[in-house]
């Protein structure tokens, strides 16, 4: 699980960024700003960044009711053995996936982002998996997130090509899973895509 002192100034921005949006007094707003830039200051030094990439990832300040961001993987088993790209900004694996796009349904995001990072046509066919980002093990975060994980099926064969977001994809068994990106998943996403790949009748896994 994420530091407590993280979650706590995550959950401020979150009150300071809906209070901008909701209050129309004056005062109000000024408070609220105040304490969304204080929240902001908090982040960048929990997260050891600069304040202006920390603005630049919880921009959503005034702009709604704070939510968590929604991001989508997909998991493709065939001959026990699960489908992994890798990322060109780390170098290392994960599910393909990534930010849910607005028009689209949570699995056409999924069937969207498995064309589009391993060249494959599949179809999602079991949400198996939804987790808060904050409560697992993954790399720490400034943002919150839900993420929701899918089992996938092949309906086309596989035409990968590198990109400037993924250099390569390949199918490892569970014993021998290569180094994972953490900020986008973690060994236990992808155990429970295999648990439940081989009994169907598990239940979703969720927090």
């Amino acid at each position: 699980m994420e530091d407590r002192w993280l979650t706590r100034a995550k959950r401020l921005h979150a009150v300071a960024a809906t209070g901008l949006h909701f209050s129309t007094d004056a005062f109000d707003r000024e408070r609220y700003s105040e304490i969304a830039e204080l929240a902001e200051a908090m982040l960048a030094e929990l997260a050891d960044v600069p304040i202006v990439r920390i603005a630049g990832l919880v921009s959503d300040r005034a702009t709604g009711y704070a939510t968590p961001k929604i991001d989508v993987r997909g998991a493709l088993i065939e001959n026990g053995r699960v489908l992994l790209v890798r990322e060109q900004s780390d170098g290392l694996w994960t599910l393909p996936g990534g930010f849910a796009d607005i028009g689209h349904s949570a699995a056409e995001n999924v069937v969207k982002e498995m064309r589009e990072e391993a060249g494959l046509d599949v179809s999602a066919t079991r949400l198996y998996c939804v987790r808060h980002k904050a409560k697992h093990a993954y790399s720490p975060d400034v943002r919150d997130f839900y993420k929701l994980f899918f089992l996938c099926e092949r309906r086309g064969d596989m035409a990968f090509t590198a990109s400037s977001e993924i250099s390569e994809a390949g199918f490892f068994p569970p014993g021998q899973l290569p180094p994972l990106s953490r900020g986008r998943v973690i060994e236990g996403d992808i155990l429970a895509a295999f648990a439940l790949h081989a009994d169907p009748a598990l239940p979703t896994v969720f927090d």
